[in-house]
């Protein structure tokens, strides 16, 4: 049956309101970048202007942008490694031996505010002298990490068949070998999906990485707030210093979309 041509200009339409109102702050951010603190306050200049790259030189070179960088990849890198060292075999366990309660105290983890945890966090890592350091942030970061792998990885083992283990417990191999060589290599797409998700959440993280970072562990989040004065505000830089902490996961969720949403739809049915 086709469809009516009012429910089809009707679909148009309000595609076309979704897609410009997700893509126009995007815009304005790029264009913003480009543009110097003189012509973001021109409204004559919004869509007429000189471009111009001293924003991302301003960034790049004199904030040591370069730095933060590299601090936000290793802290994301090594937090979502971690998490899914230690989330995948818990989800795994909590899936076969239907542990249900204990997968909802981890997954409570969702629920609480990250905000309540900044105090005694802090009280607690900086009688360890470890405030300022990669490690508090590393373990801050699988908090909002660890229970998202548990999570998408619960329900894909779900609905991997049992059969499967049964057999290789048939052929012999121990509880541990049927995982390692059985399951394990058939949950790939949603270990892939977990990890992906974690470590755009983790390089986004903003919150843990301004209380317990410094000057030299400080992530591109935080670094983002050297272009926010205590009387006035660098526009450009701000934009440009988005934009670098922006594009990159952009990028990289338009070209593993695919496989987030086939890990995330993977666990939607049993059987």
């Amino acid at each position: 049956m086709k469809p009516r041509p009012a429910y089809t200009v009707f679909r148009v339409v309000a595609l076309a309101i979704v897609l410009v109102s997700l893509l126009a702050p995007l815009v304005w951010m790029v264009a913003a970048s480009l543009k110097t603190n003189v012509d973001i306050y021109d409204t004559s200049k919004a869509l007429a202007f000189s471009p111009t790259l001293e924003n991302y030189g301003k960034v790049l070179q004199q904030a040591d942008y370069v730095q933060f960088i590299g601090n936000s990849l290793w802290v994301a890198f090594a937090a979502t490694v971690a998490s899914l060292i230690l989330g995948v075999p818990a989800a795994y366990s909590m899936s076969r031996f239907n542990m249900k309660k204990s997968a909802l105290v981890v997954l409570m983890a969702r629920v609480i505010p990250g905000v309540s945890l900044l105090v005694p966090w802090y009280y607690v890592f900086s009688n360890l002298k470890m405030v300022g350091g990669f490690g508090v942030l590393i373990v801050s970061h699988m908090f909002v990490s660890l229970p998202l792998v548990v999570y998408i990885m619960m329900g894909y083992f779900d609905s991997l068949p049992e059969e499967l283990e049964e057999a290789a417990l048939v052929d012999g191999l121990t509880h541990v070998g049927a995982f390692r060589r059985i399951t394990l290599p058939l949950s790939m797409p949603g270990i892939a999906t977990a990890g992906i998700l974690s470590f755009i959440f983790s390089w986004n993280n903003f919150m843990f990485a301004l209380v317990l970072s410094d000057a030299d562990t400080k992530t591109l989040p935080v670094a983002i707030f050297d272009f926010v004065g205590y009387a006035s505000i660098d526009w450009g830089g701000l934009m440009a210093a988005t934009t670098v902490v922006t594009l990159p996961i952009m990028v990289i969720a338009l070209f593993v979309q695919k496989y987030v949403v086939s890990g995330l739809t993977a666990g939607a049915t049993k059987g």
